[in-house]
Parts: structure tokens; C-alpha cells; sequence
């Protein structure tokens, strides 16, 4: 979005009617002119949204067909899928600028003026009827929608200070306008468009389909120019028929989101979405294995019984989990005096905290809640281990443990500790090379020891034992 100092316009440009058509200006839909933007990123090969990302070979193109067809668009998908980024989004696709007839409340096309006030303006002006612009960041309106919203914030209502000026209700100039006509020219969204009540969903068709609108018993003409926009979880908009029929008909495409298909594309939203996490005199590193092992915990409770898939498991979950492991990771080495952190397998255990309030655990059992979630960690950890670390590395490992004291780590193991662990188990150096290379700093290394001693547990090849922070891993002989 600009800063308020960008959306002075050119000083170029036309102030006038009469300097406008000499200018060569062409007057369009919003429609077209959305087609004619899509059109030539789509020749550059641009993206539409840079920053949505594995949507490029399922939900784009099909976005990309809605645009050049014209239509009004919904968007089907549970919570977290990137629906209103993208609907956000579309205003990229408006012109930088477009002008109006000066003072109109809904961005009247100087051609052909739609309110009282710029049709009189150009009638008696011609074209010396001053013409302003405005930017395409405030042709945008937005409605998250609720069982209270009212036809007077969608559509508008009488202005009582206006009555006071010397108005009469008869009057449109009496009108304030709302939300939609507050964007004509431009985009309006409708988030969680089943939310609003049949009534309002009457009035909204009207406005938008026969282009009238009643006021307190005056009806007024709107033809507005308008590229409608909304969403709508799956259920709500298919099963419950919340949506009056006619409605429903006014959107020409209906795009399906879903969540990422698969690990990487979800570590690469979590790099792009987490909060980087600076903190005075604390460098924290993050290996990508803990990263896998948080967008895997996602995946696993998408495909898990005991989670509501009904409600979803948004990609925020998988944000927030990587931003609470990183903060008790700092939290940890704040506490030790460490100038270099990396979240290790000890700093999982901070997950539920983050879990806990965004999936919906259907367990038959009070109390189990803490379970699944521990379970998903753990079957996580596997996942990850197994994909990531070659097994024929962990024999010498396995091997260098069996006849010695029980290896420790956890919360307040120091990371020199671990250093001379892989001094003590030389099996141990290729595993932690594989995952974090021969450079890594020794905030890193000491977390691919734990992970790997961790894995080694999960694959039943290590026994633990484990009382708060603090594990000890032994041979199982």
C-alpha cells in the first residue's frame, strides 16, 4: 500500500474536461480494464501475486481465466488459504490512476458522470468541469460480512445533517453513500459472503444487478461499474444454502484455494511470513530441518483423524509454531548467556502453546488434547529424520552410544557440550554434516545432535528418558 505522500498525483496530468479529451484519455470498464492488466502480465510472464506461492499450476490459472472472462469471482476455501491476500491483490491489476469528476463521492467517470452532483457539474461546466485523479489503492472496498450488517453500510442512508441543510428526502444529494457505491470504478470484496443476511443479500443483487436501490421508500438509479469480489468457506457456501439463488448466479467463476501441496512450498511460506526475530546481541540461526519438521507437523494434522478438517489447519498455524520455537529458542539462550541460538528438538515442547488455539481437536476423551498434539510433533520428527538422514550414518552412532553413560541434552545442555559429544562419538560428524554442512556455527550442530539423537529414539533404535527440559539417551541393550 502507498504512503499517504505517493497518492498525490502527477502534476501532468489533464484538470479539465475539455483537457482530458484533447489528452486522448479512453473511458472503460473496470472489467476491461482489469483484462487489459492481467493480459499484459500474463504476456511478460509476470505473476499476479508474487508473494502467494503454490497456487502457480492450480489456483492461478484459473483466477487468470475468471479475469480475462470478465466475471465476478468467489473464492471457495477454509481459513488460511490466501483468500483475501489475493483479493487484495487484484488492485495491482487497476490502472495507477484514473480521473473523476472533481468532488464526486463515487468516482464519476468525467464521460459519463452517474451521481446528481457530477451530472450537473458537467452539464453546466462542459468542458471546463474540473476533473481530479485519485489511485488505484482507493478503489478498494472491503466488508468482512456479519449477521448486523445493514443496507445503510453496504448501500448508504438518508443524512440527517443534510435534511438540516435544507434537503429533501426526495433529494439523492440527501443520500450518504455507502461501501459499494463508494467504490464504483473499482473492486469491492465480500469476505465470508454467506455471514450476510437475506435481506442485505436482496439489496446488494439489486444494486449490483438491476442498478437501483431504495432508500427509506426513495429509489435511486446506480449503475455502477464494479468487479465483485467475495469468499466463502466450502461448507457454508454448498451445503447450508445461505446464499439466495440469484446471488449465487452473479458470480461467472468460482475459484477453489486449498492448502500447500506440499513441505517445501510450506517452509517457503513460513521463511517468507515468519517474524525474522531480531533481538539485541542474540544472532539466531534457523536449520531448515526444524523448519521442515514445523510445516510436516501442519500436513500430519491435516491428514489426522483427531483434528477438525471441517475447521482446517491454516497456514498461519505453521507460522505461529515457527515463530514460538524460534522465541524459546532465544528465550533458552538468553537464559544461558549465549550470543548464538538455533531451536532445537528440546524447543518443540513450546508448540502447543501456539497449536492449541488454532486447530480444533475432536478428542472423545477429556484431556487428550495434549496427547495429539505431541503425537503430531513426534510423528513429525520421524517424518523429517527419515527423509533427511541416511540410515546407513547411524549404525557408528548407535554403536559409540551402547557401552557409555547415557548422552544428555535438553534445555540446559550448553553447546559446547554437544561440540564434545561429536568429538566423543566421531559417528556422529557425518549425520550433523548432512544436515547442516561442515561450516555450521555450533548453535546449529548442537541442534542436528539433538535432532539426530531424537530420530534415533523415534526409530526405537535409542532409549530415552526424559523429566522437564532435560533427556538422556542410552543404548537399548
Amino acid at each position: 500500500m502507498p504512503e499517504p505522500s505517493d497518492l498525490n498525483p502527477p502534476s501532468d496530468l489533464p484538470s479539465t474536461l475539455g483537457e482530458l479529451r484533447a489528452s486522448g484519455w479512453r473511458s472503460e470498464s473496470v472489467k476491461h480494464e482489469i483484462r487489459r492488466n492481467a493480459t499484459a502480465r500474463i504476456r511478460a510472464g509476470e505473476p499476479l501475486f508474487p508473494q502467494v506461492l503454490g497456487y502457480e499450476d492450480t489456483v492461478v490459472p484459473q483466477l487468470q481465466n475468471a479475469l480475462l472472462a470478465g466475471h465476478d469471482v468467489i473464492f471457495l476455501g477454509e481459513r488460511g488459504q490466501a483468500k483475501t491476500r489475493m483479493i487484495r491483490g487484484l488492485v495491482e491489476l487497476l490502472d495507477e490512476w484514473i480521473p473523476i469528476v472533481e468532488g464526486s463521492e463515487i468516482n464519476d467517470d468525467p464521460y459519463a458522470p452517474v451521481s446528481v452532483h457530477a451530472r450537473r457539474l458537467v452539464a453546466e461546466s462542459g468542458d471546463a468541469t474540473p476533473v481530479s485523479w485519485v489511485h488505484r489503492s482507493t478503489r478498494f472496498g472491503e466488508k468482512l460480512a456479519t449477521p448486523d450488517t445493514s443496507i445503510a453500510d453496504l448501500i448508504g442512508e438518508v443524512d440527517p445533517m443534510k435534511i438540516v441543510e435544507g434537503r429533501y428526502l426526495s433529494d439523492e444529494q440527501a443520500l450518504h453513500f455507502g461501501l459499494v457505491p463508494r467504490t464504483n470504478r473499482g473492486i469491492f470484496a465480500i469476505n465470508e459472503l454467506p455471514d450476510l443476511a437475506e435481506r442485505i443479500q436482496v439489496g446488494l443483487l439489486n444494486v449490483l444487478e438491476e442498478r437501483d436501490v431504495q432508500i427509506r421508500g426513495f429509489k435511486i438509479q446506480l449503475p455502477l461499474d464494479l468487479l465483485l469480489v467475495a469468499s466463502a468457506n466450502p461448507e457454508d457456501y454448498t451445503n447450508r444454502g445461505r446464499l439466495i439463488t440469484p446471488l449465487k448466479d452473479r458470480f461467472g467463476s468460482q475459484v477453489r484455494t486449498h492448502y500447500p501441496l506440499e513441505v517445501e512450498t510450506e517452509v517457503a511460506i513460513i521463511e517468507q511470513e515468519a517474524d525474522p526475530f531480531e533481538v539485541d546481541g542474540v544472532d539466531v540461526v534457523v536449520p531448515e530441518f526444524m523448519t521442515e519438521v514445523i510445516a510436516t507437523v501442519s500436513h500430519l494434522a491435516r491428514q489426522s483423524p483427531h483434528i477438525s478438517q471441517r475447521s482446517g489447519v491454516s497456514v498461519r498455524l505453521s507460522v505461529a509454531n515457527q515463530e514460538v520455537l524460534v522465541a524459546n529458542a532465544v528465550r533458552r539462550g538468553l537464559q544461558a548467556g549465549e550470543s548464538t541460538v538455533a531451536p532445537r528438538v528440546c524447543d518443540l515442547e513450546a508448540l502447543p502453546a501456539a497449536t492449541a488455539g488454532k486447530v480444533e481437536i475432536e478428542a472423545v476423551e477429556e484431556g487428550r488434547e495434549g496427547q495429539i498434539l505431541e503425537h503430531l510433533v513426534r510423528s513429525a520428527v520421524l517424518t523429517v529424520f527419515r527423509d533427511l538422514v541416511n540410515p546407513d550414518q547411524l549404525t557408528d552412532v548407535v554403536a559409540g552410544i551402547e557401552g557409555r553413560d547415557p548422552v544428555e541434552a535438553g534445555e540446559d545442555v550448553a553447546i559446547a557440550d554437544y561440540q564434545s559429544l561429536v568429538e566423543d562419538l566421531p559417528g556422529l560428524r557425518a549425520p550433523v554434516v548432512g544436515l547442516v554442512g561442515a561450516e555450521a556455527s555450533p548453535a546449529a550442530v548442537a541442534s542436528a545432535v539433538e535432532f539426530v539423537l531424537e530420530g534415533l529414539h523415534l526409530s526405537k533404535r535409542l532409549n530415552k528418558d526424559a523429566v522437564g527440559g532435560r533427556a538422556q539417551y542410552r543404548s537399548r541393550g
